[in-house]
């Protein structure tokens, strides 16, 4: 497998996926053409999240996977595939709306390429059960694609405002490994990436990431080496 996945479409006041563009090119050499799946977006229609996404990556080919007559046959002749951020429920549910989960993950395990951002790499994991957002409708499963057997957290971040009494990012996916004992959740912040190629996994960036683990947490360093996790 060969998988890209990134925490976040920007770093600061970069512009949208300038970021990503290095790691994308060297992550599909000799593609130019990209399908992407735009499900996750909720308060932009498709087409114009699809036209967004080839605007920022002008050197490839861009074409959203609703503009096809037959996802199934899209998804089997995809260069690449390219699934954006939003909403991961949104996401997840559209996926087993149009019976798309098992061929994704069908066609990533014949060695083609994805790349993810955000909720397209949420639902990288083995469910999408610590992603950040509102469950804002109820897929038929929060089981996902299982590229890796663990939990991701794209945004990750220990910050917390000031004055505001909630919990901390942490903490919530401490109540997790609390009830999920043996199931770790890998923590990228914004900029950082997992890439997975084979059966070697790393964190990529300039930033740090987090691994909880049952009661424990770690920092992981700037392409350290993962792969243990692949056998979790």
């Amino acid at each position: 497998m060969n998988v890209l996945m990134l925490s976040s479409s920007r770093v600061a006041n970069e512009d949208y996926l300038q970021h990503a563009i290095p790691m994308l090119n060297q992550h599909l050499p000799n593609i130019k053409e990209l399908l992407f799946i735009p499900f996750a977006g909720v308060s932009v229609s498709w087409d114009d999240y699809t036209t967004k996404v080839q605007h920022a990556l002008p050197g490839y080919q861009v074409k959203g996977i609703h503009q096809y007559a037959n996802a199934h046959q899209a998804l089997e002749n995809a260069q690449a595939i390219l699934v954006g951020g939003g909403n991961t429920f949104n996401l997840l549910n559209e996926l087993y709306h149009q019976d798309l989960l098992g061929k994704i993950k069908s066609q990533v395990n014949k060695g083609t390429p994805y790349v993810g951002w955000s909720a397209g790499s949420n639902i990288c994991g083995n469910s999408i059960r610590t992603t950040n957002d509102m469950p804002i409708v109820q897929p038929p499963s929060f089981a996902a694609l299982n590229l890796v057997p663990f939990q991701l957290n794209p945004h990750y971040t220990d910050y917390q405002a000031p004055g505001h009494n909630g919990e901390k990012r942490a903490q919530r996916i401490q109540e997790f490994c609390i009830l999920n004992p043996e199931m770790p959740v890998i923590g990228i912040r914004e900029g950082g990436a997992l890439l997975l190629q084979g059966n070697s996994l790393v964190l990529k960036g300039e930033l740090n990431g987090v691994i909880f683990e049952g009661g424990s947490q770690r920092v992981i360093q700037q392409y350290q080496d993962l792969s243990g996790y692949l056998d979790a």
